[in-house]
């Protein structure tokens, strides 16, 4: 079986997009560019799925050393997760993807980043103690 995880960057009230991207997309303060370093550092050699939006936004470099899929709303987590046996797989994205998946993740590595302004998607702690079958 994979190893399920997830990694995530959160504001300080658990911001986590605006308008389809990172609410600091951009910032070149020191904690920011150190965090989206750590996201490339920490899957590399590893899988991440994600969401077409999400893939289509990693840039050239991340498919060299990282295996990236690309999934969909129809497909079925239990599908996707077993193309990748005795794997760490990453999962990417945002709520939606979360939503579907949160079941399946047994770690998550979240950095809290020192964003304090808006945003329309944000994080939800029920997505940590979600489970599959009460496992």
């Amino acid at each position: 079986m994979a190893d399920i995880r997830a990694i995530c960057a959160i504001g300080l009230r658990g911001q986590l997009g605006l308008n389809g991207q990172l609410p600091w997309e951009g910032n070149k303060d020191r904690e920011f560019v150190a965090d989206v370093a750590r996201f490339f550092d920490v899957t590399r050699g590893h899988v991440i799925i994600a969401g077409p939006a999400t893939s289509a936004s990693f840039p050239a470099f991340v498919l060299k050393d990282r295996t990236i899929c690309e999934i969909r709303s129809d497909d079925a987590p239990e599908e996707v997760l077993a193309r990748f046996p005795n794997r760490v797989v990453y999962v990417g994205g945002g709520p939606p993807v979360w939503d579907v998946y949160a079941p399946y993740i047994r770690h998550w590595d979240i950095n809290r980043l020192p964003y304090d302004g808006h945003a329309d998607r944000w994080f939800n702690p029920a997505w940590l103690v979600a489970s599959v079958n009460g496992a």
